[in-house]
């Protein structure tokens, strides 16, 4: 039986294209693969507003509803994979029970803001030209 893999989308959700599907085609092979859009998790309805009125959304109750969403859907340990605004998501659920087994993350939005973490193996993975990477003093103090 192959592992569990959650995969949290970005704060766009499967809304922006196609790009979930390389993911999945190439690690359903590997995992038992469930999907969670983080628009969808955090209730936004949203449509075609800039990248700001999401991250406004977010802030407004957004994440705390994603989270507590999450919280109610996976009970299983899991490995999480997740993009943008779901790795936020995932880290906090994690802290609030979780089971996390692993968690890899591309470019989480303000995790420079907590300052503890999720009991688990974390991998945290940020494009070259994001803005908002945390510190090495930061990553040194999160271990």
């Amino acid at each position: 039986m192959a592992e569990r893999l959650v995969i949290l989308s970005d704060m766009w959700g499967s809304k922006k294209g196609l790009w979930i599907t390389s993911y999945l085609g190439y690690l359903q092979q590997y995992f038992d693969i469930v999907f969670h859009d983080s628009r969808h998790l955090a209730d936004i309805r949203l449509n075609n507003h800039p990248s700001q009125s999401m991250i406004e959304a977010l802030h407004q109750g957004g994440l705390n509803m994603a989270v507590a969403q999450l919280l109610k859907k996976e009970k299983e340990p899991s490995h999480y994979l997740t993009f943008g605004a779901g790795g936020t998501i995932a880290w906090k659920a994690g802290l609030s029970g979780l089971p996390i087994k692993s968690l890899t993350a591309l470019s989480p939005l303000d995790l420079h803001l907590n300052d503890e973490k999720p009991d688990s193996r974390i991998k945290l993975i940020y494009g070259e030209f994001y803005k908002n990477i945390p510190s090495n003093r930061w990553a040194t103090n999160m271990d």
